[in-house]
């Protein structure tokens, strides 16, 4: 669970010393920027761009249950987010595993991958797809069951 805040922390830290020395050289506008900038950055990093994650378990259950697909993800992947933000608010009809916080995801994802830990993965059918095409990913949730 730690490891998934430490860049967005780092970010903070590294923006709000920035901002400080801005600060006392006198350049408050600049320093007010940079600190915006770093607040932001670690914010799109962070898990809180991600729906609720739950367990790799209970997600293939889920998805068997409901035939949704199961979302293998990490903080900081830049693929990740991209597949999050384009997926919009049908995001939240996925079932979301973050690998940092599960073990059994993590090692579903390398089982996938060639023992590999690349996200995102997902899995539709049974069936894992490594960084798909977010439109694909969209169909994938509007096909019939």
């Amino acid at each position: 669970m730690t490891r998934a805040w430490i860049l967005p922390i780092l970010l903070v830290l590294c923006g709000s010393v920035l901002a400080a020395g801005l600060v006392f050289s006198g350049t408050a506008g600049t320093a007010a920027a940079v600190l915006l900038v770093s607040v932001l950055l670690a914010g799109v990093n962070s898990p809180l761009v991600f729906p609720r994650s739950i367990g790799a378990l209970e997600a293939q259950s889920r998805s068997a249950a409901d035939s949704r697909p199961v979302v293998f993800w990490r903080p900081g992947c830049k693929y990740c987010f991209r597949l999050r933000i384009r997926l919009g608010r049908s995001a939240r009809q996925l079932h979301w595993v973050d690998i940092w916080r599960d073990p059994a995801g993590a090692a579903a994802v390398r089982a996938a991958n060639d023992g590999n830990e690349t996200v995102p993965t997902v899995i539709v059918a049974g069936q894992p797809h490594t960084n798909p095409d977010p439109a694909w990913v969209r169909e994938q949730l509007s096909r019939p069951e």
